[in-house]
């Protein structure tokens, strides 16, 4: 099960520099947008993760506080970059 494990973060990795990578280099702002947003569930995910195999649950409160502030984040640069405010 450790080997499962190991593949699991290995994957979440490489889905982690594959997302900055494409902030860094996106063409357009909605494409960096979208990476900002998946590399927050890859961070989400690699919480989960390090809370099945340490067996300690404050990793799910990172995840879901993560998960959450990721989510304002994103609703809200998306609102910036269609030109509305925030009370609209």
């Amino acid at each position: 099960m450790e080997t499962v494990f190991q593949v699991y973060i290995g994957v979440l990795f490489l889905c982690c520099f594959m997302c900055v990578y494409r902030i860094g280099r996106g063409p357009t702002a909605p494409d960096r947008t979208v990476a900002i947003d998946i590399l927050g569930i890859v961070v989400v995910g690699f919480c989960a993760l390090m809370a099945v195999i340490t067996g300690r649950d404050f990793y799910m409160n990172i995840a879901i506080t993560w998960a959450l502030l990721s989510f304002i984040g994103t609703i809200a640069l998306a609102k910036y970059l269609e030109g509305r405010g925030f009370d609209e």
